[in-house]
Formats: structure tokens, C-alpha cells, sequence
């Protein structure tokens, strides 16, 4: 009997499915957009408990006031700190590259962010310093590796291949090998750096006397690029646009595959207090084969795999019937899955339920109208921690609203974007997993009381750098514009370092190249941030999302929300200091002096110019982006605000937005605007937080 084509197209799928499950695995054009995962791990400070479950202390080292001490930090007997080595190791290895033989092998990714405090007791000479390094193993350091060792190696295993170790060294004594007593180097199975870069040129010093100043570290991988750079800069400022060292870099030709990350240091007849203060580690997720029946695995899960595909595709293509009103379509969502490139991960529902107990509230991140977001520790993966979004409106429009965030967020590729991890559906249930964000949205940290400590100038002026990057990729460097249509302070995203994440794509809208606005009968976004032009044409562009940046701007410079509780908005605010000749008295006030008044002028005449009442008189995002950079001056912008005037497109005969500019013309612009913010909007939310501040506002 012959089979039908059908089924014979659905045993070749899985026979091919099969085939690839054995082929090298290689990063490539190909497959440069499918989804990644990376797990992160962090640690804000150190206390003695972690030194049993999450840190592996070794030698010399230990934790102590709220820090990790790598080597002693004892004033009380002076020999205790001279020649000396210890060691921290996370206490997990992780998976750093695959397919060492073959020429496109897969090298993983990572990004680890650690705060120190390298100080001299007594204002004596210091010695000798301190690393981050990948190591093959946990082991105390080697005998004789204090001096000038680093508690790395020895005099007899330096230089030597088998230590199978690559290290960040922050040197604070000239040996022979050395370039000064003060720089950072790459040490690859040597302490003798194969790179290095003085830090005094930078204006950056180690070894500080009295309390020692804190820096913080970044050491970023590119594991496709093979490409390591390290920055720093004061604890607390933002990361510094130049690497301290920039160099490539393939660690698969150093380290093993498994190998753990962690801190080395030493004294010698010279010594310093070497103190970690915290610590964050976010690492490509690689597969896990150390179990040697790993093939089996693959094949099985490849078996079970194929025939839930060939499961599905039958299930689609009979299913005839539509699913009940607020339930999602499984063959809509296949097919849509099936269009994106490199379909994302699928979570189980029972995974995601255990992750966020059962949902509860402790549990809870924020919520809007699109429902809930909650914190999700996934334990069989390492307690990485998520962030997972639960969809709570009924019907098709939700349906629609989860379908549209999953197929544009898939795609995009910018770090200032907050990535997607994944997606599940069951029963109704609509959940999108997202990286999780240690800091929190941007709001909480404007708006969210005196409990919350004072976000500084650098970090805001930083955090609005990232979100202008992420803003012009949408509208003109992705290959369709992506209008965001819900740009706000609490859906910008703030990661360990506190770079900015755009995120919550729930009402974007991907156009095509022919396209220039998107048009929804529903006004969607938040009162303050959406432009007047919207309420009327119901027309989304480009113009409107930076109608909402400038909004945004505003909110970061002055402290507080784009609407005051007696719906006075900001824009108008900031306009009549500007007129005045005094802009800067819009600063937030809690920044006292401790904000940069020529960056301050331009950002708030950048906010002016993007709040425009015009939409063709805002500026585009390479503007945006040049003015923030100050590769380009500030705007010129107007002493009185321009009044609102409907944009010509918008008039059109059977169009409902013509049928509105009737009413809208018989008032002034000034009260059509105070009269639209009373109309329900999609959202229906103020956000609260633009009540903030409105005393210290109406103080001045």
C-alpha cells in the first residue's frame, strides 16, 4: 500500500530533524537570531552564609564585612598580612565552548561586573594585587604563589599550558615584566601579562590610601567575536564608553570546557586589604553533555520531539474548528511560531507555575494592562532568575497583544532591549519569560520614595543614552520600523550595571517599508506620554514614540512625572522656566549640585524639542541620538510652546479623526489638551508616579 504524501512529507521532516541533531553546532549568520539563554547570577554584598552554598573559599581568603577578603584584612597583627594568597570560586562551573575540532566551534559569551576596594593600611607601599580568573578547578593556590604570583602560579608551573587559565589582573607592583605599578593586564597561564594598559594616564588608581576609592569592573566576552574588553570606572558612575583593554581573545584555546570563574590575589614583603564588594555573572547557557550517554539523550529527545511535531502539523492540519472566545488558536500561534527565525523556547506551564510559587504575590514585579509580571527562580537550570509576564486580558485583544510582543521582541537583537528567554501557553494562560533585570524599572527608582537611594547624574544621563540607541534601531536600523507606541519611565528596564532595557512590546507594531503610522481605534500608552496628534488621528509614528522619549526625558532631569496631580503637565512646566531664562531651576532638587549643568541644559531642551506640539518639528532619532552624545548641539527651541496644530494627513473625508477637528476647533489648543486628558485611554492608568514631587514642585 502506498503511503500519502502527507505522512511521507512528515517522515522525511523528522528524519531530517534527526540528521541535524548530529551536526557540528557553530555560530553563524544563520542562526544569529535565535533565541539565546544565558543565566545570571548575583551578588549585591557577601555574608558568611554564602561562603556554604554559593562561594568556595580558598587559603587565605574569607568573608567579612559584607565583603569578600582575598586575602586578610586584619589591622590588628601586621605579619598576618604579609605573604599571603587566597581565592573565591563561584561554587558551579560553567560551559564556556564546544566542538574544539571543528573550525566554526561555538564559543559562549559572557559578562561579569564586580565592584573593589584595594586599600593601603597605614599609607604603606602596596602589594602585590588582585584578578578575576577562569580557572579549571576550585583548588587552594599553589604553593609559593604569594609575592608577585597573584595566587595564580608558582615558580615552577608559570607559563605552563596545564594551568589552563585566563586572568584579568589588576597590578599594583612593577615587576621586571611590568609596565608600571598601577595597570590592568591580560594574563593568559602567566602571570606575565601577554597585554596590559597603565591606569594613572586615566586617572585611575588601585591602591588608594585611607579607605581606598571603590571601582567597579567590567569585563565583557563576545564569545562570537572572540573578543574581550574590560572597563572601569568610580563605583557608581556609569560604564565608561572606552575600554581600559580591548583585545581579541579565543578562551577555548586557554581554558576548559568546564571551568569556574572567580577572584585570586596576594601580598608579599608589601601588602594591601584586596575586597570585593559585589558581584554580577551572566553567561551564554551552553548544552549540558558531561553526562557520557549525552547522545542518547539527544536522540530520545530528538524521537520525542519529532513525533510532537508530526503531532502538531496533523492536529493543524485537520483542526477545522475555532477555538472558544479569550482562548488562543494553537494552529494561529504554530503558524506564527513556525515564521519566526529560530523559534523561541517553549516553557512548560508546570515549570513557570513552580518558578513563581504558584504565581503568588510576594512574587510580584509590577502589573499594567496587560496584566502581571512576576520574579521566577527556575531551580533545575541553576536558580537563574527570570522575569515572566502574565497576559490577564480576556478575549481576542489579548490573544492579539501576545502574539504581536512574541513576533516583534523574537526578533529584535539590541542590548538595550530587554531580551526574550521564552513563552508558554495552557488553558488560556498566556506567559512571555523574559531575562530578569536586578534594578528594577526605571519609575522605581525615580518615584519610589526617600526608601530608595538617589539615582545619580551619570546613571540617568547614561540610562537615556541606551534608551535614544534603542529607540533609533526601532524606527530606522531593524529591517521594518517598529513603532513601541508605550514608551514610559516604568517600562525602561535596569540591568546589574544599571544599563537601560526598552522593553514591554505589548502594543508595537512592526511596519512595513512602505508604511509610515499604524493606526488603532483604541488610544494606547499612558497619559503624558502620548502626543496630542494620537487622541485625534488614532495614528501612530515614529513622531509619537519620541513625543513619549522627550516625556521621558523630562521625568529623568526634573525627578518626577510627565502629568502633576493638579494635571499640570511637565512639558508645559519645564516650557515657562525656559521662557524665563532659568531651565535649570527644573532640575530634580534632590540632585543638589551634583549634576553636570551644561548636560542638564541639553537634555531639557532635547525633551522641549521632542514634545514639539508638531510632530514634524520633533527631531529624528540620529538627532536624538547626536545631541545626547554631544556630537551635535542642543536644539534651538522656542521661548512660548507652539500651539497644537492637527497634522494635514489627518483631515480626510469619511476619516473618523476628520470628524473630531469640528469640536477640537472650538477651543483653544491649550484647553483641547487639559480636555484630552480627561478621556479614558487604553492603559487607564496615570501612573501614579507622576504625582510624585508635586510639593517640592509647588515650593518654587
Amino acid at each position: 500500500m502506498t503511503k500519502s504524501p502527507n505522512i511521507h512529507h512528515y517522515l522525511s521532516f523528522l528524519s531530517l530533524l534527526l540528521l541535524l541533531l548530529h551536526l557540528p553546532k557553530a555560530r553563524s549568520e544563520t542562526n544569529a537570531t535565535s533565541s539565546v539563554s544565558y543565566e545570571t547570577h548575583v551578588f549585591p554584598y557577601f555574608t558568611g552564609d554564602d561562603g556554604n552554598t554559593n562561594l568556595s573559599i580558598r587559603a587565605d581568603a574569607s568573608i567579612s564585612k559584607g565583603a569578600l577578603q582575598i586575602t586578610p584584612d586584619s589591622f590588628n597583627v601586621r605579619p598576618y598580612l604579609v605573604n599571603k594568597s587566597g581565592r573565591v570560586f563561584f561554587k558551579d562551573p560553567f560551559k564556556l565552548w564546544e566542538d574544539r575540532d571543528h573550525p566554526l566551534r561555538y564559543v559562549a559569551s559572557f559578562n561579569i561586573t564586580f565592584s573593589i576596594n584595594i586599600n593601603r593600611p597605614d599609607n604603606k607601599t602596596p602589594g602585590e594585587g588582585l584578578a578575576f580568573v577562569i580557572a579549571p578547578d576550585t583548588a587552594n593556590p599553589p604553593p609559593g604563589s604569594d609575592g608577585g604570583y597573584l595566587g595564580l602560579t608558582n615558580a615552577t608551573t608559570d607559563g605552563n599550558s596545564s594551568n589552563s587559565f585566563v586572568a584579568v589582573e589588576l597590578d599594583t607592583v612593577k615587576e621586571s615584566y611590568d609596565p608600571d605599578d598601577n595597570h590592568v593586564g591580560l594574563n593568559l597561564n602567566s602571570v606575565a601579562s601577554n597585554i596590559t594598559t597603565p591606569l594613572t594616564p586615566l586617572n585611575i588608581t588601585i591602591a588608594t590610601l585611607g579607605n581606598g576609592i571603590n571601582y567597579t569592573v567590567w569585563i565583557d566576552y563576545d564569545g562570537a567575536a572572540r573578543h574581550i574588553s574590560v572597563y572601569m570606572a568610580v563605583r557608581g558612575r556609569s560604564k565608561p564608553n572606552l575600554a581600559v583593554l580591548n583585545t581579541s581573545l579565543d578562551i577555548s584555546n586557554y581554558v576548559r570546557q568546564w571551568s569556574y570563574f572567580g577572584f585570586s590575589a596576594s601580598t608579599g614583603i608589601t601588602y594591601q586589604l584586596n575586597c570585593v564588594l559585589d558581584w554580577n555573572i551572566t553567561v551564554e547557557k551552553l548544552p549540558d553533555d558531561r553526562n557520557p550517554g549525552w547522545w542518547k539523550w539527544y536522540l530520545a529527545g530528538g524521537l520525542v520531539l519529532g513525533a510532537l511535531v508530526v503531532a502538531m502539523l496533523l492536529l493543524v492540519a485537520r483542526s477545522k474548528r475555532r477555538k472558544r472566545v479569550g482562548v488562543l488558536d494553537r494552529r494561529v500561534l504554530s503558524d506564527k511560531l513556525k515564521s519566526l527565525p529560530g523559534m523561541p523556547r517553549e516553557f512548560k506551564f508546570e515549570t513557570l507555575k513552580k518558578a513563581t510559587n504558584k504565581f503568588d504575590t510576594k512574587m510580584k514585579l509590577g502589573e499594567g494592562g496587560f496584566g502581571e509580571v512576576y520574579m521566577g527562580l527556575l531551580r533545575a537550570e541553576n536558580d537563574v532568575t527570570v522575569a515572566v509576564k502574565k497576559f490577564s486580558r480576556a478575549s481576542s485583544k489579548g490573544q492579539d497583544d501576545f502574539l504581536a510582543e512574541l513576533t516583534i521582541i523574537n526578533c529584535l537583537r539590541h542590548k538595550h532591549l530587554v531580551p526574550l528567554r521564552g513563552w508558554c501557553h495552557k488553558n488560556g494562560v498566556l506567559l512571555l519569560v523574559y531575562e530578569y533585570m536586578p534594578n528594577g524599572s526605571l519609575d522605581q527608582h525615580l518615584f519610589g520614595g526617600p526608601s530608595r537611594p538617589l539615582l545619580s547624574w551619570d546613571r540617568r544621563y547614561n540610562i537615556l543614552t541606551g534608551v535614544a540607541s534603542a529607540l533609533h534601531y526601532l524606527h530606522y536600523e531593524y529591517n521594518q520600523m517598529v513603532v513601541h507606541r508605550d514608551i514610559k519611565c516604568s517600562n525602561i528596564m535596569l540591568d546589574s550595571a544599571f544599563d537601560a532595557r526598552l522593553g514591554d512590546f505589548g502594543l508595537a507594531r512592526a511596519l512595513n517599508t512602505d508604511k509610515t503610522s499604524y493606526t488603532d481605534i483604541d488610544v494606547a500608552g499612558t497619559r503624558g506620554y502620548i502626543a496630542p496628534e494620537c487622541l485625534l488621528t488614532h495614528k501612530f509614528t515614529r513622531e509619537s514614540d519620541v513625543y513619549a522619549f522627550g516625556a521621558v526625558i523630562l521625568a529623568v532631569v526634573c525627578g518626577c512625572g510627565p502629568i502633576f496631580a493638579n494635571f499640570q503637565p511637565l512639558v508645559d512646566w519645564v516650557w515657562r522656566f525656559h521662557r524665563e531664562g532659568r531651565i535649570l531651576d527644573a532640575v530634580d532638587p534632590l540632585l543638589g549640585t551634583g549634576y553636570k549643568p551644561e548636560e542638564a541644559e541639553r537634555l531639557l531642551l532635547l525633551g522641549l524639542a521632542c514634545s514639539h506640539p508638531s510632530p514634524g518639528e520633533r527631531p529624528k532619532t540620529q538627532a536624538i541620538v547626536q545631541i545626547i552624545s554631544n556630537s551635535a548641539p542642543p536644539p534651538e527651541v522656542p521661548p512660548f510652546k507652539p500651539a497644537f496644530v492637527l497634522p494635514a494627513e489627518a483631515i480626510d473625508e469619511g476619516d473618523t479623526s476628520s470628524r473630531l477637528t469640528s469640536s477640537a476647533g472650538t477651543s483653544s489648543a491649550g484647553e483641547w489638551f487639559r480636555q484630552s486628558l480627561s478621556l479614558d485611554v487604553q492603559e487607564g492608568e496615570s501612573d501614579s508616579s507622576s504625582l510624585q514631587g508635586e510639593g517640592i514642585r509647588n515650593q518654587r
